[in-house]
């Protein structure tokens, strides 16, 4: 969330920053409900002063009817007026929601994602002497999953692992918890799945995203887009020490979107589902070392492909792909052979202290005492739908044989999904 005080004195920034991102946002609108508080404030404040002045002159004058009834008269108008603050605040602090985080300077501007920016590449993309199968035809011959038992489950686009393919997307997780915990110093957490309406405002899901994401309305509660949503919230409301940071954060979890209006866009397998697993990086970090931080976290998420040698690469996003809460994302996108396209594994995205300033996450400085708002970053470390696409596809046979990857084996306990 940007305050109010930020946004009258960056105005032009603000502007920039919602034209860059495509935001539909009414600043003016805002900005004359800014006005109108400061007005109706100036205005108490010089009522106040005159009930004070009347005040000390009831005991010191004969027309003390006259003096009480004017009292009277400015505390029914102090007090109309409270209330129409109150209504002000309420509109300000509803917009100020939908209110996107400003566009860091480094972020290329276009209106989408035609003028994203290639960073850098990691390895070949893998070449075949044979007609290669696809991710779907894979996963049914070696019944890896069954999207037909899935539909009468849950319906369309719920995925459901069988067999080895289960144990295949379990060991997919544990590497890449086990790498983050072991190699970049990140501290486990197994979170809610559920949460109460709160920690998804805090992350910007809500209000804007409310259509996207599944809700329980008996109990006022969603089920999570990503770990991002509870991982943020633990520190919710908290003043750290500048010590603790950064804090580092690794959770499991699975991921639910309705993915509204994004229907018949890439739907085939697991290339787009409702429900999905992934390892999620989250840091609360000092602001003056937020930029460093995003560029380590993006090299934690990459590590995991570059163990797996999955052809990928790094794509900085431009201003009209970039999320309504991130000021900077990176998006790592895996080399997918039978579609013969990249697929998005991972975004790893620094919000500043947007996401800091609407769950009051703070630290307090060791030279000045001072409290000041934490900078939030996230990545995924990684998503496992895609990732499972790029694996199968890329290191398929010609007799359809899958081998594993060598850092997967002591997981899986096999070498290669042989074909029967």
């Amino acid at each position: 969330m940007l305050s109010l005080k930020y946004i009258r004195e960056n105005i032009d920034l603000v502007k920039k920053s919602i034209a860059a991102k495509n935001v539909d946002f009414d600043l003016a609108k805002l900005l004359e409900y800014d006005k109108k508080r400061r007005d109706i404030i100036q205005e108490v404040e010089s009522l106040k002063a005159n009930r004070n002045i009347i005040n000390k002159k009831i005991s010191s004058s004969n027309n003390v009817k006259d003096n009480i009834d004017i009292m009277r008269s400015i505390s029914k108008d102090i007090k109309k007026l409270d209330i129409e603050l109150n209504t002000i605040l309420s509109k300000i602090n509803n917009d100020l929601l939908y209110v996107p985080n400003i566009v860091d300077s480094s972020v290329p501007i276009g209106v989408d994602e035609s003028s994203n920016v290639i960073v850098r590449e990691w390895g070949k993309k893998p070449e075949f002497d044979f007609d290669i199968k696809g991710h779907l035809e894979l996963s049914e011959k070696h019944r890896l999953l069954d999207f037909k038992s899935a539909s009468k489950i849950s319906g369309s686009a719920f995925p459901l692992y069988t067999q080895i393919g289960a144990k295949y997307e379990r060991s997919l997780i544990n590497f890449m918890l086990d790498t983050h915990i072991a190699e970049h110093a990140y501290s486990e957490v197994l979170t809610p799945f559920i949460v109460s309406s709160s920690a998804p405002r805090t992350t910007g899901n809500l209000p804007k995203f409310k259509d996207d994401m599944y809700y329980i309305e008996l109990d006022d509660m969603y089920c999570i887009p990503t770990a991002e949503v509870p991982v943020t919230n633990i520190h919710s409301k908290s003043i750290l020490n500048e010590d603790e940071l950064p804090k580092k954060y690794v959770a499991y979890s699975p991921c639910f979107r309705r993915e509204a209006g994004s229907y018949g866009k890439d739907t085939k397998g697991l290339l787009r589902v409702h429900q999905f697993n992934k390892v999620e990086l989250v840091q609360f970090v000092h602001p003056d070392k937020s930029y460093d931080v995003l560029e380590d976290l993006l090299l934690n998420a990459e590590t995991i492909l570059q163990k797996l040698n999955l052809h990928y690469r790094v794509v900085s996003l431009a201003s009209g792909d970039l999320s309504f809460s991130a000021a900077k994302c990176y998006d790592i996108e895996v080399w997918s052979p039978f579609e013969n396209k990249y697929l998005e594994v991972s975004s790893c995205s620094n919000f500043e202290s947007f996401q800091a300033r609407r769950g009051d996450i703070k630290f307090r400085s060791n030279k000045t005492n001072k409290v000041d708002f934490v900078h939030t970053l996230n990545g995924s470390g990684l998503a496992t739908p895609r990732l499972m696409v790029a694996l199968l596809e890329a290191y398929q046979k010609e007799n359809s044989d899958i081998e594993i990857p060598g850092v997967l084996r002591p997981y899986l306990n096999v070498n290669k999904i042989k074909s029967k």
